[in-house]
């Protein structure tokens, strides 16, 4: 049972091939899970957080035999983000509460972004020095160097960005979700990597949709929320009169 289980969760376990890539049942398993994943996020279904927990898993073991130390690393801090994530769609505040007591679409104002785009770059270019040196600093975990050191820092970063806007339910964080998947679609030709791409391919299609169905509800809620305000000041008026 133990040899059927290592043998599935291996990058040499070729199922069939793609597009000229062969394709392992490792990836073939990331690649439905992820998706599902996504689907579950973009109807903003809280279930998308115990998917995502799978997938943290399978992606940590696919980059790793990859070599895409990045990606690899990325892992256990989106497993501690899907963690805060579902805590804060099941206990948002009270004045965090759309019309069905869950957790309301935000956005963020000009400033805010072009500081989330700083911190982006500026970590893009530290950790991409740091993953440029990882198989000289520390031989014993990594006997080779790793592949597009700097890129795959940039994905990182835009990736952890936008898992926290996620679970922010920040709409901004479809935006960083498409960068982030042309991103990887590049990465993933580059790795070898037949099915993947087209992974993120589905992935920003449901990026585009997710970011539409979000943008509708945070309308929505706004003009909600102007209603109310309406209301309480007339109301507050009145009492004065």
């Amino acid at each position: 049972m133990f040899g059927v289980l290592t043998d599935w969760f291996s990058l040499n376990n070729h199922l069939f091939e793609f597009m000229g890539q062969k394709v392992s049942s490792l990836e073939l398993t990331s690649t439905i899970t992820g998706l599902l994943c996504v689907f579950l996020a973009v109807k903003g279904k809280v279930a998308n957080f115990w998917v995502g927990y799978i997938y943290n898993i399978f992606l940590f073991l696919l980059f790793y035999q990859t070599k895409a130390y990045s990606s690899m690393f990325l892992q256990p801090i989106s497993l501690a983000i899907n963690l805060f994530g579902h805590y804060r769609w099941t206990h948002p505040k009270e004045n965090e509460k759309d019309q069905k007591s869950d957790l309301k679409v935000t956005i963020f104002n000009r400033g805010q972004r072009i500081v989330v785009a700083a911190i982006i770059l500026i970590f893009a270019f530290v950790w991409g020095y740091f993953l440029s040196r990882v198989d000289v600093w520390i031989p014993s975990l990594f006997s080779s160097a790793a592949k597009l050191p700097y890129f795959d820092a940039f994905i990182l970063g835009t990736i952890l960005t936008a898992q926290y806007l996620s679970a922010q339910k920040k709409l901004e964080c479809w935006g960083c979700w498409m960068v982030a998947n042309i991103s990887n679609i590049i990465l993933c030709h580059r790795l070898g990597l037949g099915m993947m791409p087209l992974v993120y391919a589905g992935y920003m299609v449901l990026a585009v949709g997710g970011f539409i169905i979000w943008y509708k509800k945070f309308r929505k809620q706004h003009y909600l929320d102007l209603r109310k305000q309406v209301e309480q000041k007339w109301a507050s008026q009145q009492a004065d009169i």
